[in-house]
């Protein structure tokens, strides 16, 4: 009358969906370990690349700063020096002309306090 059926049939489609299942989790596993193995090695030779354009962009910097303090140094110096030849230029002439540098230097005062005098009766004004 009634037969049974044995479940091994049904049994046997569960197991072979539970494999496939299972190959499928163990060959997107393998994808992803290869895909971060893969993403790994792009970032370590990034940095292998990075890192002497770092070390030379540094020396660069450290060379352009240094050249701008050399620059600085030798244009104090310069200064320096054109002020202590312009100030032995002026001693030697009123040693060698005293009563021109006086008159010089009374027309040049003279001046001044005109110029300030002007100016302050200017602003009074206002």
């Amino acid at each position: 009358m009634f037969t049974h059926k044995s479940p091994e049939p049904s049994s046997s489609l569960v197991d072979q969906a539970a494999q496939s299942a299972d190959v499928a989790i163990q060959s997107t596993q393998r994808m992803a370990h290869e895909a971060l193995d893969s993403l790994a090695g792009a970032a370590q030779d990034a940095r292998q690349q990075a890192v002497p354009l770092l070390h030379r962009a540094t020396e660069q910097a450290g060379a352009l700063a240094q050249r701008g303090i050399d620059s600085v140094r030798d244009a104090s110096q310069q200064v320096r020096d054109k002020a202590q030849h312009a100030s032995q230029n002026t001693v030697s002439y009123i040693r060698d002309e005293p009563v021109k540098a006086m008159l010089i230097a009374a027309a040049t005062g003279a001046a001044l306090m005109a110029l300030i005098s002007l100016m302050s009766s200017s602003r009074d004004h206002r």
